[in-house]
């Protein structure tokens, strides 16, 4: 029987949607954002964010940010749903949730790569056997 798990702090989840965020952009093919591109992407909207409260805000450290305009604002930037920063339970829009599944399977695919180099010679069944594994995990 697996323990419960602790509740996520609704800090953390804001940061796990940030996070995910910026990697969606990476996995879209493009470099990461810079707090300075977003600073003024937000900027443009006429909002404020400091390099202090964004760190606090992608680490899940420090208060709660619940400012409508700033979150609508970071939605805008990342060309998603408002909704999605606002409601703390946010269904993952499609574009995001599709970008991350295919993350996932990138890093699979990379490890599985880097094993194979790594172990030589190998065996195809061993190999699947790998990537099954990497892949129920969630890798």
């Amino acid at each position: 029987m697996s323990a419960p798990q602790d509740p996520v702090s609704p800090q953390l989840e804001l940061a796990r949607k940030l996070n995910l965020l910026l990697d969606v952009v990476v996995a879209e093919g493009n470099t990461p954002y810079t707090f300075r591109q977003i600073e003024a992407g937000l900027k443009e909207r006429g909002l404020t964010l400091s390099r202090a409260r964004w760190a606090y805000m992608i680490t899940g450290d420090g208060p709660l940010v619940t400012d409508p305009a700033l979150l609508t604002g970071i939605a805008e930037f990342f060309r998603i749903p408002p909704e999605y920063m606002l409601d703390s339970g946010g269904d993952l829009p499609d574009r995001v949730d599709a970008q991350l599944e295919f993350v996932k399977s990138l890093r699979v695919a990379r490890v599985v790569s880097f094993a194979a180099r790594m172990l030589g010679d190998v065996s195809p069944e061993t190999l699947r056997s790998i990537t099954e594994l990497l892949q129920e995990d969630g890798a």
